[in-house]
């Protein structure tokens, strides 16, 4: 019986001798967390429930040359409520007023809000959605309902900013200007403008706030303890025009559909300075409607056709092998060089001409000879001038995804004997629409080769970050003389050759008609060939002001599919709507005046406007997204009526204004 009862006294203490260590390890572990661990695991913590999240900062916004809004950030409002904060006095207290403007904004009985809250606060859930993106006029006046106009601690009110790009003008240059796009993996790129400046000027700094995790990953903001406020982006200036580019747009958009054509671009650029105008990029959808589907004038390199034929004569002059009296013999329209035939437009041929005369008819097969017969023993002479204007680079434009020119020489995989009189009427190398107008736009500035542009300046407010001034690639391209022969046949092509169908005796221009095959694999008499239509040129012929290409892809062969018949028309009109609707800078002598009654009658405004600070403003003129923003800005509501700028708005310049109040807004 001892021997039994000091086997279990045995067991018992080596069971408290057990459960002593497991003590005191207990409490060195505590010993070693609280003074030893405890900072690392405190911070561990408060990474897992609390984080500094990023503010985005918004983007600049973009605005044409004279000042009109083409991009803008609009900020929008999640409006949650965490439903646990309010005390039971407050909470029971304000519900129900609470519910009662809910039901007002969204249309619904008070009473499903009321519901609605009150579980959310039996379910302990601090992040019930009220209201998703709200403009800032709505996002006020959540901020004055019952309950959540108290402070965050004491109402519960949560809200998230968030901001969209908005195009005020719609999808008119929107590639060009730029917009958000997602790849594969979720990411944003953004082409364009958008894309070119924005890590540098337009995306801003992002500011830092505090947020805590309310449980199933989500996240309610800390009110505004140490929080970092963003710094918004530098707005740009570009150098579209909106008058022009309106016109450019609609003048394309009307041939393409009028040829069902594939897809097609315009560019109209300043000649002295290289300022882009306008520029437009529409595609087939695939149900005949076209929109802003790529940048087809900067990005896409292809065979230019016979506007390239300028350039190898440009060569020809300027190397003296030729001089624009040689006398070249076209034949009966059919002259085969190293095996392979080459056929002019014009049946039975125009037989010999002149240089200059095969230029403005475009015979293929005359300038094919003429650089074949001159270049063939050594046709890196006829590269190397070829090289002296920069073709075979990309002109460098700040826009991404410029496309890559090709321009072969011999040694090149494509090299043959039949390279060089291809090349001679735009084949076998590419160029893009930019390149080529470039090159054309130097013609009309006697030699001087500006290099494109899209942007004027950068700019803070009123404070300006950077200007973009003119860049000069080539002083000279070639001599005054060839110059000069080049703006006269050019003239000429649109007087008396290829582009005569275009010719107005009341008013100028000056350019050249492409043509070219795509998609080589047709039969040469299959009704299913493909060709580019293009018209580059400039006006008026004589000063000129702009210059300008139009390409067509692939239009409707049965509808026709000649440059003249298919580009041609849009040049002319954009040309002529330019100088019939658009007044020119120079016939304003000076923006420097001052007229005694307009600043009377500001000044009696501005009175106003700081007495009431609740004024209506003359918003006649202005961009909708502008006017919208400013009366926005204001407290108050807008309606829009129509698109464009506005025309007429419902209450009264000077009226005083009460906040939530609706503006009705007609557009033009």
């Amino acid at each position: 019986m001892a021997i039994k009862e000091k086997n279990i006294l045995n067991r018992l203490y080596f069971v408290a001798g057990c459960m002593f260590i497991f003590a005191l390890l207990v409490a060195f572990k505590l010993i070693n967390i609280q003074f030893v661990q405890g900072d690392q695991y405190r911070d561990l913590a408060e990474k897992r429930t609390i984080q500094n999240v990023d503010i985005p900062a918004n983007r600049g916004n973009v605005y044409s040359a004279d000042g009109s809004l083409l991009a803008t950030s609009v900020p929008k409002y999640n409006i949650r409520i965490d439903a646990v904060t309010p005390s039971a006095k407050n909470f029971e207290k304000y519900v129900k007023p609470l519910c009662d403007e809910l039901a007002k904004f969204h249309g619904k009985p008070s009473s499903y809000f009321q519901q609605k809250i009150r579980k959310a606060r039996a379910n302990k859930n601090r992040y019930l959605l009220l209201a998703r993106n709200l403009g800032y006029s709505d996002y006020l006046k959540f901020r004055s309902f019952p309950l959540l106009n108290m402070k965050t601690y004491e109402g519960g009110l949560i809200v998230e900013q968030s901001t969209k790009r908005v195009h005020p003008m719609g999808g008119i240059a929107e590639r060009t200007i730029g917009y958000e796009r997602f790849d594969d993996q979720g990411n944003v790129t953004r082409p364009g403008i958008d894309g070119a400046f924005g890590e540098k000027y337009l995306r801003g700094t992002n500011g830092r706030r505090l947020k805590q995790k309310i449980g199933k990953g989500q996240w309610k903001p800390i009110g505004d303890y140490n929080q970092i406020e963003p710094q918004d982006g530098y707005d740009v200036y570009t150098t579209i025009d909106v008058n022009i580019q309106d016109i450019a747009h609609h003048a394309l958009l009307a041939q393409l559909e009028l040829y069902e054509a594939d897809h097609g671009c315009v560019v109209v650029m300043d000649v002295k300075t290289g300022a882009i105008k306008a520029i437009s990029n529409l595609g087939n959808n695939g149900k005949g409607l076209y929109y802003e589907r790529l940048n087809y004038a900067v990005g896409e390199s292809h065979e230019p056709g016979s506007t390239f034929k300028v350039m190898a004569f440009a060569a020809a002059l300027e190397d003296k092998v030729i001089d624009t009296a040689t006398i070249v013999d076209t034949k009966n329209g059919v002259k085969t060089f190293y095996g392979r035939k080459i056929r002019d437009s014009h049946r039975g041929g125009y037989g010999k001409i002149s240089a200059a005369r095969a230029l403005e008819v475009s015979s293929n097969i005359g300038l094919a000879t003429l650089i074949d017969d001159n270049y063939s023993k050594n046709p890196k002479k006829f590269i190397k001038r070829l090289k002296s204007w920069n073709l075979h680079k990309p002109l460098g434009v700040s826009i991404i995804g410029e496309g890559q020119p090709d321009i072969p020489e011999p040694g090149d995989k494509k090299w043959s004997k039949n390279a060089l009189p291809s090349m001679a009427y735009g084949y076998n190398l590419e160029l893009t629409p930019l390149q080529t107008l470039t090159f054309y736009n130097a013609i009309a500035n006697n030699g001087e080769m500006v290099k494109p542009r899209f942007i004027s300046e950068v700019k803070e407010f009123d404070k300006q970050i950077e200007a973009f001034d003119k860049v000069v690639m080539n002083s000279k391209i070639c001599s005054d003389k060839t110059i000069r022969e080049l703006q006269e046949i050019l003239k000429n092509v649109v007087i008396r050759g290829t582009g005569e169908k275009l010719y107005s005796p009341n008013f100028s221009m000056a350019g050249k008609t492409g043509t070219a095959q795509t998609e080589y694999w047709m039969d040469d008499w299959n009704e299913n060939k493909r060709y580019v239509s293009s018209f580059v040129g400039y006006f008026p012929a004589e000063s000129p002001k702009y210059s300008c290409i139009v390409v067509i892809h692939k239009p409707s062969i049965e509808k026709g599919f000649y440059g003249a018949d298919v580009s041609g028309p849009v040049f002319k009109t954009i040309a002529q709507k330019i100088f019939t609707d658009t007044p020119l800078v120079d016939e304003v002598e000076t923006l420097e005046f001052t007229n005694a009654a307009v600043e009377k009658d500001f000044e009696a405004y501005y009175m106003m406007a700081q007495t009431y600070k609740t004024i209506m403003p003359d918003l006649k003129g202005l961009p909708a997204m502008d006017a919208v923003t400013l009366l926005e800005n204001m407290g108050l509501k807008v309606k829009l009526v129509g698109s464009g700028k506005v025309t007429s708005q419902s209450v009264s310049r000077g009226t005083k204004v009460k906040k939530n109040q609706t503006v009705v807004l007609q557009l033009s």
